[in-house]
């Protein structure tokens, strides 16, 4: 996750203690030195819609298997253990579970900070208050468009709409409201409006998210990387825009630290000082550390590197306490993981930006070359651009 409003307004923003930390880019097991990693936490795969880029094949009916509530706060317990600072529940719909909040206030009174990703259409006037109550720290709504694009992405007509009164009850609750926009074919054109729609609305933030080729996510429906390019270039020119307004609205992009270098050049050319204190706290960083600061657990409670590789488990936190699972290098994918500089071939051996990118996701490599080591397919950056000494 990369926080180009923090980067480029150079002072703390939310979250910013999980990302950019002296020490943490060295950390194998977690955010920073004494802390485990981020957790999604997949409380269900039900969802009450079934969006056609959903990494988790997520739908309308009951998945066999689940965790149990008892079994979801032993889980938690672990955590605790482990000294996770924050929990991400997810889904499927985590709100179609009908015990979720009592494991979100659960995992709030272990200290855990929790925060809660959703579809926004079930969240009523009396779900956020309950929300705010139990200490949830933030909320992030998904929203994919104009409304009939929402509505055609989502596969369910009116979506857009209770979705976006989802985010009026949770800012009339005073909860922390922000906004999920993955880019791919279908949406891109949409970037106008959705950028509107974050100066307008009630969000605080909006995470523009890059397709990871996981589940009903197909390479196929990514945009060319030309049209990537444009996209973190627009964004990088709306944070400044809206600095220059005195507008408080911040904009992150996730799951392509290709974009780190791109807003390193762009600032290269135009302001070098700035440029390099862009550079030193991205290098604090690392980019992508899947299997290190992020993990995943799915609704049976098996253990994947993070959210879009799931066909990699290194255990089940019925069977093994999470922290036990999580520092035991004994699979190979997880060893590598955290060695990756030694794997990762391709364009990114050579990358003068791999410390800052840390080869980006391996996921899409697989998807695409059928080589979980290759270099990312999505990365637009230049042969020219990522030789350039630096």
């Amino acid at each position: 996750m990369l926080g180009l409003t923090s980067l480029l307004a150079e002072q703390p923003a939310f979250g910013d203690g999980l990302r950019y930390v002296e020490g943490a880019k060295e950390t194998k097991t977690g955010v920073r030195p004494g802390a485990g990693p981020v957790v999604v936490w997949e409380v269900t795969r039900t969802c009450n819609l079934q969006c056609q880029h959903c990494y988790a094949n997520a739908g309308p009916r009951r998945f066999n298997g689940e965790m149990t509530t008892e079994e979801g706060k032993r889980f938690i317990d672990d955590l605790a253990a482990f000294r996770v600072p924050v929990l991400l529940v997810s889904g499927g719909e985590p709100l179609s579970r009908p015990d979720v909040l009592e494991l979100m206030e659960y995992a709030v009174g272990k200290g855990i900070r929790v925060t809660l990703s959703t579809n926004g259409t079930l969240i009523t006037p009396e779900v956020a208050r309950e929300l705010k109550r139990i200490g949830v720290g933030y909320v992030g709504i998904s929203i994919d468009g104009t409304p009939d694009i929402h509505d055609r992405v989502r596969r369910r007509a009116g979506a857009f709409a209770r979705a976006m009164r989802g985010v009026y009850h949770c800012a009339e609750a005073g909860i922390r409201v922000g906004m999920r926009f993955t880019v791919h074919k279908d949406n891109v054109r949409s970037l106008p409006f959705i950028l509107q729609l974050l100066e307008d609305e009630p969000f605080d933030r909006a995470c523009f998210y890059h397709l990871v080729y996981s589940g009903r996510g197909a390479a196929e429906q990514d945009v060319a990387p030309p049209v990537t390019r444009e996209v973190v270039g627009r964004l990088i020119d709306q944070v400044e825009e809206w600095r220059l307004r005195g507008i408080d609205k911040e904009i992150l992009t996730v799951d392509n630290h290709a974009d780190g270098a791109y807003l390193y050049l762009r600032m290269r050319a135009r302001d070098p000082l700035r440029a390099e204190a862009i550079r030193r706290r991205l290098r604090m960083n690392g980019g992508n550390r899947s299997g290190m600061a992020i993990c995943h657990v799915d609704y049976k409670g098996n253990v994947h590197p993070d959210q879009f590789t799931q066909h990699y488990t290194f255990g089940n936190v019925r069977e093994r306490p999470f922290g036990e699972i999580w520092s035991d290098e004994s699979h190979d994918i997880l060893a590598g993981l955290r060695n990756r500089r030694e794997r990762i071939h391709g364009r990114c051996r050579g990358c003068a930006f791999f410390d800052i990118c840390g080869g980006n996701f391996r996921t899409r490599a697989e998807a695409v070359y059928g080589d979980f080591w290759a270099s990312d397919p999505a990365c637009y950056l230049s042969d020219e651009e990522i030789r350039n000494p630096v």
